[in-house]
């Protein structure tokens, strides 16, 4: 390895007092990103997923994470960097699911998706500071579509997620609303727009334009325009 490429190579962040958690699915065609198709194909689809969960995973990389864990539905696959810990999801809703990830990570801990690719780890750098849970018990991130997009617990505990509604316009007042009626003290990160639609995923690509997400985004949108 050159000198000059070696130079390229940033840094290993500091490990920090928080574990990172991303609920993922196996970008398989069919299977993800439904609301998607049409424009896109299910295939066309699978891509715009797996570039999202890639530019996601890349942001973790740089966060000063004491772990690094993707909680997955399905089989890891070359869009897994190094430096994470796998961990299938249980059966059940998505409020379960989320539970059970909670309960598996004892200490700590803030949850995020796979739909957020414009996530950095300036956006989260409150939720993992050293000082980030002194007079704070959770940190929200409410998505624009009215659920939320993270969650960090400084105790986890699955019973804080469990009956929540999912996939609702209520969902991230119901979640938010739990953790104040459990006498938590609540800090927000700022507001993200979630890959749904079509629509969804033009607005983010434009969010962050140098990702991966955006350049499967204007590549596929090429070659449908031929």
């Amino acid at each position: 390895m050159s000198d000059a490429h070696a130079a390229e190579v940033p840094p290993a962040p500091a490990p920090g007092p928080t574990a990172v958690l991303v609920i993922a699915k196996e970008p398989v065609p069919g299977r993800v990103k439904t609301r998607l198709t049409p424009p896109y194909t299910p295939h066309e689809a699978a891509q715009l997923a797996e570039a999202a969960l890639r530019d996601t995973l890349q942001a973790v990389t740089t966060m000063p994470a004491r772990r690094r864990v993707v909680v997955l539905d399905g089989r890891p696959g070359s869009w897994l960097p190094a430096g994470f810990e796998i961990r299938p999801q249980c059966a059940g809703g998505l409020d379960e699911r989320l539970a059970a990830a909670f309960a598996d990570s004892p200490g700590p801990t803030l949850l995020i998706g796979m739909d957020t690719p414009q996530v950095t780890a300036q956006l989260l750098a409150p939720a993992l500071q050293p000082d980030a849970w002194q007079h704070c018990d959770a940190w929200f991130g409410p998505a624009d579509d009215g659920g939320f997009w993270a969650l960090g617990l400084a105790d986890p505990d699955p019973r804080l997620l469990r009956g929540v509604p999912m996939s609702t316009p209520r969902t991230g007042a119901a979640q938010r609303a739990r953790l104040t009626d459990a006498g938590l003290r609540v800090r927000d990160l700022p507001p993200l727009r979630d890959v749904d639609t079509a629509a969804d995923a033009e607005h983010v690509a434009a969010a962050a334009p140098g990702g991966r997400f955006a350049a499967t985004l204007a590549r596929l949108t090429a070659v449908a325009e031929r």
